[in-house]
């Protein structure tokens, strides 16, 4: 694995105007991150850490600077460039899960793989492997309203995962879950980790969450104020096999 920067960001700044206001999200932020690193973005609401998600993972320009994802500057490639670089390199993971509610599990992970490439037959072959990974091999069929929060996000992260990105960007992944769900989805992360040295850059205002990482930039009003190496950061709960599953979680199936 290479030392060199996944995310490399240079005197990035993001000004919305709002009337004759203008908000300043990001200032000056200059920031790399290499490969194999397991990252949390840290900060108060309004100190910018969505808005840095959003510049990194290709969702949003910023007003001045440069972006670099995967050995790319950003402002250099087309729509159509930048769609590539998101499909074939970035997973992302959202606090509201963003699965489309009338697909089973199999399907909201597999059209993911369609869109990188895959046939149809492969891209099942893959969202079943990926759902596996996660814990989720017995629920393939059901559909997000028949499962619980937690579970709901472990498809959001095999469907992330099924396109085998280098780096998985999650904005407040545990916000929507409870303790127990929100500690099953930090040992994914984890073992996603450091056994397959896919990058993760993780946005939370948790300060617990942010102690599984093991490096924590710190935003304020838009601008970096801290950059530490997490010593021992808390070892989660492994991603459940099927086996591993409550009795009562399985029930359900």
């Amino acid at each position: 694995m290479t030392n060199e920067p996944i995310v490399k960001t240079v005197n990035v700044s993001k000004v919305y105007r709002m009337g004759d206001q203008e908000v300043h999200a990001l200032r000056d932020v200059t920031l790399e991150i290499k490969r194999n690193e397991y990252v949390s973005i840290m900060g108060p609401s309004g100190s910018g850490k969505s808005t840095f998600f959003n510049m990194v993972g290709a969702l949003d320009k910023p007003t001045s600077g440069e972006v670099y994802m995967a050995g790319y500057r950003l402002m250099d490639l087309s729509p159509s460039q930048i769609a590539w670089v998101r499909c074939h390199n970035i997973g992302y993971v959202f606090q509201t899960f963003n699965l489309i509610p009338t697909m089973t599990a199999l399907e909201n992970v597999a059209i993911a793989r369609i869109f990188s490439g895959r046939s149809p037959s492969q891209a099942r072959k893959d969202a079943a492997e990926a759902l596996e990974q996660v814990g989720l091999g017995h629920r393939l069929h059901h559909i997000p309203s028949e499962l619980s929060g937690g579970q709901q996000q472990r498809v959001a992260i095999a469907r992330a995962l099924v396109t085998n990105p280098a780096i998985i960007l999650a904005d407040e992944p545990t916000g929507n879950l409870d303790s127990r769900s929100g500690e099953e989805i930090m040992g994914i992360f984890q073992q996603l980790n450091q056994e397959q040295g896919i990058t993760i850059v993780l946005v939370t205002h948790e300060p617990d969450i942010a102690a599984h990482t093991r490096r924590i930039v710190r935003l304020q009003d838009g601008s970096i104020v801290h950059d530490e190496i997490v010593a021992q950061p808390i070892r989660a709960g492994r991603a459940l096999s099927a086996s591993q599953i409550a009795p009562e979680e399985v029930s359900n199936a």
